[in-house]
């Protein structure tokens, strides 16, 4: 595939798809006001601010066109303004119109209608006829609802498509859990099935995912979870961490396969790899296939993915021997399908996998989980605890305690208001797996003895001879910033690469942040770890009230490896069965429920304001969607669209929920709110539409960070 076409086709994709979005709102708009006889003037997708537009055409009364700001679209209708100062000038114009009126008809007598009705009759018919104002409040409040209905009939429409090609959903089933995080204290497995979350069913990871970033949490009594392992159904109280106000997190990560991810040819992404480049997979003999399916590792029968996390825990520093299935070649005749090709056994070698190595020995921190149940728990090691001896690389701990298993391990423990240290003796376990740490919440697990623990950003002693030893890095250093800095497209090329062909891990880590808040550094070092082969670490830091940055290559360990391997794995999905109309009104319905929770969320403080999308992060959502498949992009603009109703039929001046509130309030008081408050309303509704425009562009575009 031609990457520069394909990107080309993924785009017109989008375009169209995000245009409909908007297209279908206006609609709404523009063909009730039609009905009910409105002159729409113009009918826009995009606004055409000064006068700046791509095209128009006049069919009719009506001028269509694209406007050059691609922020949403509008429908100009007569005597409906969403600009303050014209609001204000048509409520005058017909206000002395109507006074006008009354004198003439003084002159002749009155009727018997009431003063308010005759008022707002009075000031109704001063309007053209054909003026949005002119129409009666239902028939207004019926051209404003409609946008918003349109879109929820579009959402339904989009998912019930959707399910009708097929829809592929993630299982409720843990696969990673992060050490010292709140599902890693519970003790909750690998391979665990969740099935009910405070009493509510989960189905799919994204249940688990809304039930705890959204749902109403009480971390001091827990969440309890009921959870199947090994047939058995188990209660768990999981007391989720508190990420930031009211935001919180269990830490755990969806369920892989046994097998390697399968090459999908996307126009964006022309090929993926099954293993890391640069990592043990990548130079095991023979070589890894897409789609192998490992069956056997050493003398061990494989049946979930589950098994290999632990077998890697514990061989982490030994050669193996994996043995995949392999669907044979296509035949002669190229008619075989991949179902009814012959599967052949390969054993494959992989050697251990050298960490990639800075040398920088960081400042251990103090103890901030224990797992329950766990050798931790039973020495009574509390959170808060600094360990002290053995005195070693923080970051080398749970290597070092892993090859003492069954052993006797003594800790000396420093803890808070006591003034001798602690001696207490606990012996390590095997590993049960692994997983890296989370961002902005990274403490380094220990899962051999159930202790999680922060690492300090501050430098306790720099390896001699090592990279960060020859870039002039000093004990009591502290590092503030790292980024990593993938190689050019002609080292990629140097290194057989099509620098197309794996763009995730290209990706340029811009910028991890370190300070007493953000214990960054075991999760930027396991980064480091799936980076490209060339890639070079960026460090600033600071030494006294200097701010140095310094550039460095990392080098392979001798003695320390990374239990990853560098394998990749297709993660475990189910197809979502059922009538396709009941599934995409089900999906509609939690697209509108996230979404309205997203809004409170926004209030409470739940939801962070630098976690706001604007228009060129939506873009980009939308591109991967596309790139992703035709069901995933539907998907996306089902979601999409609900979160356009959503917003749209928020309270909020200038928006149609906005207008529908004062339309309500014209109903029951019989005449329309004096038009001073309705123009400060529309100042103070578009000053916050603004505003949160001038926010999200800035959180696109960088300018305000994510963080």
């Amino acid at each position: 595939m031609d990457y520069a076409i394909g990107l080309t086709i993924v785009s017109l994709k989008v375009l169209v798809g995000l245009g409909f979005v908007i297209f279908v709102h206006e609609l709404g708009h523009f063909a009730v006001a039609k009905f009910c006889g409105v002159k729409c003037e113009k009918f826009y997708l995009g606004f055409d601010f000064f006068g700046w537009k791509f095209c128009k055409v006049q069919w009719g009364e009506t001028e269509y066109g694209i406007g050059i700001f691609p922020l949403g679209g509008y429908v100009k209708m007569l005597g409906q303004e969403d600009n303050p100062a014209k609001v204000r000038e048509e409520f005058e114009r017909a206000k002395q119109q109507t006074e006008s009126g009354r004198e003439g008809e003084g002159e002749r007598g009155s009727d018997s209608a009431s003063p308010s009705t005759a008022a707002s009759e009075s000031l109704t018919s001063a309007y053209d006829p054909r003026s949005f104002l002119a129409k009666s409040v239902p028939k207004r409040m019926a051209i404003i609802a409609a946008g918003v209905i349109m879109n929820m009939i579009f959402a339904f429409l989009m998912a019930v498509v959707a399910f009708q090609m097929g829809v592929i959903e993630v299982p409720c089933i843990v696969g990673q859990v992060f050490p010292g995080e709140a599902a890693w204290r519970a003790n909750l497995h690998s391979g665990d099935k969740i099935l009910k979350i405070a009493g509510k069913p989960m189905q799919k990871f994204r249940d688990l995912q809304t039930s705890i970033f959204l749902g109403d949490i009480d971390p001091e009594k827990g969440v309890p979870f009921v959870i199947q392992r090994d047939g058995k159904e188990l209660d768990v109280t999981v007391k989720p961490n508190k990420l930031a106000r009211n935001i919180y997190s269990i830490g755990v990560a969806g369920q892989n396969t046994t097998r390697l991810v399968s090459r999908r040819e996307t126009w964006l992404n022309p090929g993926c790899r099954p293993v890391i480049l640069g990592s043990a997979a990548a130079r095991a003999t023979p070589a890894f296939e897409n789609g192998d399916k490992i069956v056997q590792i050493d003398d061990v029968p494989i049946t979930s993915y589950s098994q290999i996390n632990e077998i890697f825990a514990r061989k982490v520093d030994q050669k193996i021997t994996v043995v995949v299935e392999r669907r044979g070649p296509k035949s002669e005749s190229n008619k075989e399908s991949d179902k009814d090709k012959k599967e052949q056994r390969v054993s494959i070698t992989v050697e251990p996998d050298p960490m990639r190595n800075l040398g920088l020995v960081m400042t251990m921190g103090p103890v901030t989980a224990i797992q329950e149940n766990s050798p931790a728990a039973a020495a009574k090691i509390q959170p808060g605890d600094l360990v002290l001896e053995p005195a070693d690389d923080p970051m080398r701990l749970p290597d070092r305690l892993r090859r003492q298993a069954g052993k006797d391990v003594d800790l000396k423990l420093q803890r808070e208001k006591e003034k001798s240290p602690i001696e207490c003796a606990l012996q390590p376990r095997q590993p049960t797996g692994f997983a890296p740490p989370m961002l902005n919440n990274g403490s380094m697990g220990a899962s051999t003895v159930g202790l999680a623990y922060q690492v300090l950003n501050r430098v306790e002693r720099v390896e001699e001879g090592s990279p960060a030893a020859k870039a002039g890095l000093r004990p009591g250093d502290v590092l503030v910033k790292g980024k990593l800095i993938p190689p050019s497209a002609d080292e990629l090329q140097k290194l057989g690469v099509d620098p197309h062909e794996d763009l995730a891990a290209m990706s340029d880590i811009s910028g991890i942040e370190f300070d007493d808040t953000k214990h960054n550094w075991p999760q930027f070092f396991s980064l480091l770890q799936e980076s490209l082969p060339g890639t070079k670490v960026e460090l600033t830091f600071k030494r006294g009230e200097e701010t140095i940055t310094k550039t460095m290559e990392p080098v392979a360990a001798t003695d320390w490896h990374n239990p990853a391997r560098g394998l990749r794995f297709e993660p475990v999905t189910i197809d979502q069965p059922g009538n396709p109309w009941a599934l995409g009104a089900a999906r509609t319905w939690d697209d509108v429920t996230v979404v309205f929770h997203s809004v409170r969320g926004l209030s409470t403080g739940q939801v962070p304001m630098r976690g706001l999308a604007g228009p060129w992060m939506i873009i980009k959502m939308a591109l991967q969607a596309a790139d992703a498949g035709t069901v995933k992009l539907l998907l996306f603009l089902a979601f999409l669209s609900a979160n356009l109703a959503v917003l749209n039929a928020l309270p909020i001046p200038v928006l149609d929920g906005g207008h529908f509130v004062l339309l309500c309030y014209e109903g029951i008081r019989g005449k329309p709110a004096d038009e001073r408050v309705q123009a400060v309303l529309a100042y103070v509704g578009l000053a916050l539409i603004l505003a949160l425009m001038v926010w999200v562009l800035g959180l696109d575009f960088g300018l305000i960070s994510r963080q």
